[in-house]
């Protein structure tokens, strides 16, 4: 497998981290979005929304280019089922991937490169005020999941019982954003908790941004 992938993207986070959860090897394939690599006509060849990641899966029956992190790692969930992503049940699983979508639908969309890119650059915003954005857009999200965290009491160390799944998968990447961008995360102590947890995990530590190999130094 080839993943198409950049250190800080959000996105190409949460597929290292299910691809580590998995037990996947994988080449990772360096895409600068600082210098608009991705913008390039070589990598629009590979993934034609000029997006990352993008996942190359070969096979004998030739090269299967997937895009779009949450069809990839539902891709992966049902191609290499164990372990699981997601629970048994329809209902658990419902719980999970709702968990994962106040991230991948509600903050993570308005709060990514190219929005606060042309809040910088079209609409002139400073960048007070595109951290105020940020803020607001993680805070709205993290008091939900922080609501429903402390509301599940038979909830484990995880989003969802006593080990990793999708809700982690998409809540690690959000909580190294909103560190990023300077959001107290004080009022959110599950979130602080699960954190932790996944950070004992040897799958979340070699997805982290400052592990990659494009990583600059400064982020060791």
């Amino acid at each position: 497998m080839q993943l198409y992938n950049f250190f800080r993207s959000g996105t190409s986070h949460r597929l290292r981290i299910a691809l580590n959860l998995k037990g996947l090897d994988y080449e990772y394939v360096a895409v600068d979005l600082r210098s608009e690599e991705h913008l390039d006509a070589a990598f629009r060849a590979v993934n034609p929304q000029a997006l990352v990641p993008a996942l190359v899966s070969e096979s004998p029956e030739g090269d299967l280019t997937l895009i779009q992190s949450p069809a990839i790692i539902e891709w992966l969930e049902e191609r290499y089922p164990t372990p699981a992503l997601l629970p048994a049940s329809a209902e658990d699983r419902a719980r999970v991937r709702a968990l994962a979508a106040i991230v991948g639908c509600d903050i993570h969309p308005i709060n990514n490169r190219r929005i606060l890119e042309y809040l910088r650059k079209t609409l002139g915003c400073d960048e007070a005020a595109v951290l105020a954005w940020c803020g607001t857009w993680i805070k709205a999200g993290f008091d939900a999941l922080e609501a429903l965290l402390a509301a599940d009491k038979s909830r484990g160390e995880f989003c969802f019982g006593n080990a990793p799944t999708l809700a982690d998968v998409y809540l690690i990447p959000q909580v190294e954003s909103a560190r990023r961008f300077n959001v107290d995360l004080s009022p959110y102590p599950n979130l602080l908790a699960v954190d932790a947890a996944c950070g004992q995990l040897d799958a979340f530590c070699r997805a982290a941004p400052a592990r990659q190999p494009d990583a600059p130094p400064s982020t060791a």
